[in-house]
């Protein structure tokens, strides 16, 4: 067989592997032998989604999660050669297709949540230096673990299960902080309005200590009185330490000369 010739038999194998009911096996092949292959490529690639997606399988109807896997595999093509990428490709999938009549509303923003405890549980990036792990948050710089993220959401993601499946969207989207622990495990907490805008205060702040950023946080709340903010936020401020979402604090502004402890 000819080089050419051997290229074309792979894509066409490929394509029946992806979509068996519109592309047919290349003739010569092994009937058996090309069922094996068709099962171990479908079924590697839904248990890998299963697992990543575990409360978007339990409640979708086995045919439609099914159906889903095979459409995927059907239209996407593969960019990487990382199988852990793969949860992300599915993501991209979900947002560009049409819903199906029968997919729940909430489908996307449950299948984002999930992903994203994949992303911080996978995440690698080196943990920030900092010159204590157990300084005062208020009185020093806080800095930010880089495996934590702040996600809104308009569907009660966290809470959906077979019991709770709401069809109508939230009034007001949900804030949930999803963080890595020192344990190592990824976890989350629901935040209200004010935690979730000092979080927002807190990303990307290299400078300004926590009593600073608390200050802030009072002025774009003028309806509340600023001790309320400050002791609100000082006790705000320590449970995000203890969790590991602040890794520690620096005594001065980052990206000065000083020399700075590593963890």
């Amino acid at each position: 067989m000819s080089h050419p010739d051997f290229q074309a038999v792979q894509r066409a194998f490929a394509a029946h592997l992806r979509d068996p009911e519109t592309n047919p096996a290349p003739t010569g092949l092994e009937a058996r032998r090309v069922e094996i292959y068709r099962s171990l490529v479908f079924n590697n690639v839904s248990q890998f989604l299963s697992g990543t997606f575990p409360v978007l399988t339990s409640l979708l109807p086995a045919p439609r999660w099914q159906a889903l896997v095979r459409d995927f595999l059907r239209r996407h093509r593969s960019h990487s050669p990382y199988f852990r990428d793969i949860p992300e490709a599915f993501l991209t999938f979900l947002a560009q297709s049409d819903a199906a009549a029968q997919d729940p509303p909430w489908l996307g923003a449950l299948a984002h949540y999930e992903w994203m405890e994949l992303v911080l549980d996978t995440d690698d990036t080196p943990a920030p230096p900092v010159d204590s792990r157990t300084g005062d948050p208020v009185q020093h710089v806080p800095v930010l673990s880089p495996w934590c993220a702040l996600l809104a959401y308009d569907w009660p993601v966290h809470r959906l299960c077979e019991t709770f499946q709401p069809d109508t969207p939230l009034p007001a989207p949900v804030w949930i902080l999803m963080y890595r622990d020192p344990a190592q495990q990824v976890r989350f907490m629901e935040l209200n309005a004010p935690a979730a805008r000092l979080m927002q205060g807190l990303q990307g702040n290299t400078s300004q200590s926590g009593m600073e950023v608390l200050r802030d946080l009072a002025e774009a709340m003028p309806g509340t009185p600023l001790d309320s903010v400050l002791a609100f936020g000082a006790e705000l401020l320590g449970d995000f330490q203890a969790r590991g979402v602040i890794a520690g604090v620096c005594y001065t502004p980052r990206g000065t000369t000083d020399d700075v402890e590593g963890l």
